[in-house]
């Protein structure tokens, strides 16, 4: 019988060879968002970056809806694949179409009849509250295009096929990329231009996925009402958990816009830009998830308790080495950053703090990835929504509010790293002292022979862009 390929060899290996393909397909997403803002910038308009700021956080929540379906899909039509029932995996994969677009719709009409108010409450005003209005009104009704393409490239890799899933998402990327000059210089169109090219990238990101899985594949099957309702009591507590993990991050970012949007629209433009230069800064982070996962349960389910703490330890050096490197490399290039963008006043003081003071903290964040990962193969899901919930709630909130009175501006994105500080320590700290609690019960149960034949060994890990989250957990 073959054996799991991650229970032997080392595990850093195993780590780095897997993060690598996951880094360029998440690379190859959140690119395509800073590409978006740089071109935006290029217009002089602080208040452009704003508007993206705002409809960003917005969105956000609607793509943890597309994560969690994503989700859904790759471990159902995988368990079926397992069971080399191709029928079954069909009907999943047709079913999840369907009801993605359902729900990605029914999630979305809200948002669109109460998008002024929303922005409003969130901090929005004058010109900015306009533009915001501009891009979101035209990129929201694609909402169930981008479910559906999530959910597509998640198929392809649940049948293995790890190279078709991320040439659909650069093919999305691609198109984004070229056609963001075209409309938002050539046609003139803007920030307009600027959301119909996600638009249009979002209709390749579900024709290259849907053409791929069933020419490749021919997995997809018709949906029918009658096998979706039956099919609910497997989608539902897979799904639905993933979901709520990831709104807990747009929770906490839109705390912080709201905070940050009290101190101006350069303010809230610096975030922004933040918040687009971070994920492609870190993919390799985010995408260290999709290695940490499987290696831990393969393991796991092995009972080869020590081989997932070296996992764990393996994974915290590789987060706290590549992190230090950005770190340098951003410190560096701080002010050719802030040129590139544009930036001024409030925005430019907020990306040098960043860049100077900040970035290393950004390890803290790849510590409450890996322990989410962990959780997830450790059949403690509900473990990891609580980690990302404690975070935002009881860490982003009261430490942005606290440091945002004492030090304004840089107080805001000070206090939403002391949240990740915090509980990235703490949700790592558990999940170790767990892993351990079930080696020594291991130990104490199987024959003492065995257990000398064990070794010790050591270092770290990360994840979420659950999309983030989302991408990588996809592949656990």
């Amino acid at each position: 019988m073959k054996t799991a390929v991650f229970t032997k060899g080392s595990t850093l290996k195993h780590i780095l060879v897997m993060t690598g393909a996951s880094t360029v397909g998440l690379l190859a997403l959140f690119t395509v968002d800073l590409v978006d803002m740089y071109f935006l910038s290029l217009l002089g308009h602080e208040e452009l970056a704003a508007a993206i700021g705002f409809s960003g956080t917005l969105l956000f929540f609607l793509t943890s809806v597309g994560i969690g379906l994503q989700i859904g899909m790759g471990a159902l039509v995988a368990r079926a694949e397992g069971r080399h029932d191709r029928e079954l995996a069909g009907r999943y994969y047709g079913n999840l179409m369907l009801f993605s677009a359902l729900l990605a719709t029914v999630v979305m009409l809200p948002v669109w009849i109460y998008l002024e108010d929303l922005f409003v409450f969130l901090g929005a005003s004058g010109l900015t509250l306009e533009l915001a209005l501009d891009y979101s009104r035209i990129i929201l009704p694609s909402t169930p295009l981008l479910a559906c393409g999530m959910c597509a490239a998640a198929a392809l890799r649940a049948v293995g096929d790890a190279r078709r899933s991320m040439w659909t998402t650069m093919g999305a990327a691609a198109v984004n990329a070229v056609l963001d000059p075209i409309l938002i210089f050539g046609m003139d169109m803007g920030i307009q231009g600027a959301a119909t090219a996600s638009v249009i990238s979002r209709l390749t990101l579900i024709t290259i996925g849907a053409i791929a899985v069933w020419k490749h594949h021919q997995l997809g099957k018709k949906p029918s009402w009658q096998s979706l309702r039956a099919d609910l009591r497997a989608i539902v507590p897979i799904a639905g958990p993933a979901m709520l993990t990831n709104l807990a991050t747009p929770i906490g970012s839109s705390y912080v816009l709201k905070t940050m949007a009290t101190f101006g629209d350069s303010a809230v433009a610096g975030a922004a830009i933040l918040g687009r230069i971070a994920p492609v800064a870190f993919a390799l982070i985010f995408a260290l998830s999709g290695s940490v996962g499987p290696i831990i349960g393969q393991n796991a389910g092995a009972d080869l308790y020590r081989r997932v703490r070296q996992t764990l330890y393996n994974a915290l050096l590789v987060n706290a080495g590549y992190v230090l490197l950005i770190w340098l490399a951003m410190f560096l290039l701080r002010n050719q950053i802030i040129d590139a963008f544009g930036a001024e006043g409030d925005a430019a003081h907020l990306i040098d703090f960043y860049a100077t003071w900040l970035v290393i903290g950004f390890a803290f964040n790849g510590m409450l990835f890996v322990a989410n990962a962990a959780s997830n193969n450790l059949n403690r899901a509900t473990q990891a929504t609580m980690f990302n919930f404690a975070r935002a709630l009881l860490g982003t909130v009261p430490l942005v509010y606290l440091l945002s009175d004492w030090f304004g501006a840089v107080g805001v994105i000070a206090g939403e790293m002391a949240g990740s500080l915090l509980w990235g320590t703490v949700a790592y700290t558990i999940v170790l002292w767990q892993v351990r609690k079930m080696e020594r019960h291991h130990e104490m149960v199987v024959k003492p022979e065995v257990c000398v034949e064990q070794s010790a060994q050591s270092p770290y890990s990360s994840a979420r862009s659950q999309m983030g989250g989302s991408f990588a957990k996809s592949e656990e």
